[in-house]
């Protein structure tokens, strides 16, 4: 990538994830010329409490740019566009400074929020308005947080801003977003397309301290003097309204034409199919699509490969060798191909960090079923492979029926995407192949066909997806172990976790006792913030 670009136009995709800022240069084909990123600081002031300091998000974004503009001319750049983590938002004052730290979309302290969402708007009717029922990743729970434990922070809010408002703010000086990067904070009107005035006059607040919204695609602003000082960028370079992470992924994937689902293997699972219709069932939840007019049916399973990285911190560490020629996940990879479909007895159920869709449950937990003596971490290892890939099944047939169309294949992006055995793994427990993106940073390519299209360069999104999309190795179904997996789920997965959760809720409900217990006879009490 290194080295000056001569002589072709170029458009920036930035992504601004929970982790890191990646910035990619593009060019009309869809390679990446050159690349910067950024990391920065989750912050955890209870455990269960997800925040960042939004300014790390900015300085995050400046450093990116300025290294990815570094090796090409940066005047050859037409247009730039952001994609981010969805749901994770911040309160700002009128110059957009924030007010308090970032809450993030992976924040849990707004458990009693949904059950008090669920009261006072009834769940259904929630997602009928917003195309999702109430759920702790959403804005809009821990917008109800704070309102009850830090209501200065909303109430003197000039804005409450997505993470693309933040940066757009900065870049133009304009509250503005795209309406593919609200919709996730779970207070749009998904069927026309705005913000919800019935919900949000409910919560007592105002619609203008919300960002002004846009389609994906649309030109928001230029880039100011002072932000083009701070990021390498050219001064009036045009801004584009952009898309979260996750309807980025799908862009990036060309998942825009009917049949074709995306599947992103990443820290979470996120998969989704386009839609010309509004959708609406429990096994999804529906965003626009960063195709104007269109929307995703989108599933969410928010342990992915933050599973596998579980497993291997708790129980593979000593494969973490920096001289070792093979990455753990190679490692555990090989070992668990030799293990057979089943893993050998072992089934698991996914619901490390709870569940959204199907089941809407904030207190799920994982299941892992089947042990015995003879079972090692390779059989671990495979079921939790096994055990997604279920899962993928689960919400995928309910979400074929309730769109009406069949996938004809999945393209998976992300670092999951990366593992053969997986991959092949997921169309044997579908039946439905599976393809490779020739990118891993979907994402980020995302934003870059939507700063194509905005400039001109294709007529449509769609058009712009085609020519600058590509996938390779194509994935079938071994039939002989599709049947043998279609017995498992239909016979074991299907009906174990409503089977086993009210076991499971009833064990914390007494371990969570004796922890009170304990720490009331060691004389410390416990209580509810602040």
């Amino acid at each position: 990538m290194g080295g000056k670009s001569g002589h072709r136009s170029l458009v920036i995709g930035i992504d601004c994830s929970t982790t890191a800022c990646k910035a990619i240069v593009w060019d009309r084909q869809g390679r990446a010329v050159s690349e910067g990123r950024a990391s920065y600081a989750l912050l955890q002031p209870e455990p269960s409490w997800h925040e960042q300091n939004a300014e790390d998000w900015w300085a995050g974004a400046c450093k990116a740019l300025n290294e990815c503009i570094s090796q090409v001319d940066a005047q050859q750049i037409e247009a730039i566009c952001i994609t981010h983590q969805r749901e994770s938002f911040a309160p700002v004052d009128r110059n957009g400074k924030p007010l308090r730290n970032a809450i993030l979309w992976s924040d849990e302290r707004s458990r009693a929020q949904v059950m008090e969402l669920e009261e006072r708007f009834g769940r259904d009717a929630l997602h009928r308005l917003t195309g999702k029922p109430p759920s702790m990743t959403q804005s809009l729970p821990k917008i109800l947080w704070l309102l009850k434990y830090e209501p200065d922070s909303v109430f003197h809010a000039f804005k409450l801003c997505d993470v693309q408002a933040f940066l757009v703010h900065r870049l133009t000086g304009h509250f503005r977003t795209g309406l593919p990067s609200a919709d996730p904070m779970g207070l749009l009107d998904m069927v026309n397309r705005r913000w919800s005035s019935e919900l949000i006059d409910a919560l007592g607040l105002r619609i203008d301290q919300f960002p002004d919204l846009y389609e994906a695609g649309a030109v928001i602003g230029y880039v100011g003097a002072e932000a083009a000082q701070a990021s390498g960028l050219v001064e009036g370079l045009p801004v584009v309204a952009g898309a979260g992470d996750g309807h980025c992924a799908g862009l990036g994937a060309n998942a825009i034409v009917p049949g074709r689902a995306y599947l992103n293997l990443g820290t979470g699972i996120a998969s989704g199919v386009i839609s010309a219709n509004y959708p609406c069932d429990r096994a999804f939840r529906t965003l626009l699509a960063p195709a104007p007019g269109y929307y995703f049916a989108e599933h969410i399973l928010r342990g992915g490969v933050f599973t596998i990285n579980w497993f291997i911190d708790k129980f593979a560490a000593d494969l973490r060798d920096a001289a070792a020629p093979l990455r753990p996940e190679e490692v555990l990879e090989t070992a668990a191909a030799s293990a057979p479909p089943g893993a050998g007895g072992l089934m698991l159920v996914p619901y490390w960090n709870n569940v959204m869709n199907p089941y809407w449950d904030p207190a799920a937990s994982g299941v892992v079923i089947g042990w015995t003596g003879a079972h090692g971490r390779e059989h671990l290892y495979r079921a939790i492979l096994e055990g997604i890939a279920y899962e993928q099944r689960l919400v995928g047939d309910a979400m074929m029926d309730a769109v009406g169309q069949r996938f004809r294949e999945y393209v998976t992006m992300g670092g999951g995407s990366r593992s053969p055995l997986w991959r092949q793994i997921i169309a044997d427990v579908t039946g439905i192949p599976v393809l490779r993106s020739t990118t891993t940073e979907a994402t980020c390519l995302g934003a870059g066909i939507l700063a194509a299209t905005a400039i001109g360069w294709y007529p449509d999104v769609h058009a712009a997806a085609e020519a600058m999309t590509s996938t390779a190795e194509r994935v079938t179904p071994n039939w002989d172990v599709h049947a043998i997996y279609d017995q498992l789920y239909r016979e074991v997965y299907q009906p174990l976790f409503p089977a086993v959760q009210p076991l499971v809720d009833r064990l914390t409900e007494l371990t969570q006792k004796t922890f009170h217990i304990t720490h009331r006879r060691s004389g410390i009490e416990s209580g509810d913030y602040p």
